[in-house]
């Protein structure tokens, strides 16, 4: 499969031949701050995502099967603070999930 790469501001980020979105990509915020970063597959998120807050705190981490959240997942508040964890399959929740407060007390599971 060929790939172009296309440079603009600090991003390098894969198309495939369809022009969907395919290999490795990072984004950023227009204050410089990473916004995400991870693989497509023929334009679908697909493997280990990570996110952040315009802050440069973590968002969310976890990983996508053919563009769907698929197993353990974190959420985090702007101010670094775990926000609620739990597993999906296929996209949906599944199983036990914790949600907390964003002092990092736990609200409820």
């Amino acid at each position: 499969m060929n790939t172009s790469e296309i440079r603009k501001e600090n991003l390098i980020n894969l198309y495939n031949d369809k022009g969907e979105r395919h290999g490795y990509w990072e984004i950023y915020w227009s204050n410089g701050q990473l916004m995400y970063k991870g693989n497509y597959v023929n334009g679908e998120k697909h493997g280990y995502w990570e996110s952040y807050w315009s802050n440069g705190q973590l968002w969310y981490k976890g990983n996508y099967v053919n563009g769907n959240e698929h197993g353990y997942w974190e959420y985090y508040w702007g101010n670094g603070e775990l926000s609620y964890k739990g597993n999906y399959v296929n996209g949906q929740r599944h199983g036990y999930w914790e949600v907390y407060w964003d002092n990092g007390q736990l609200m409820f599971k």
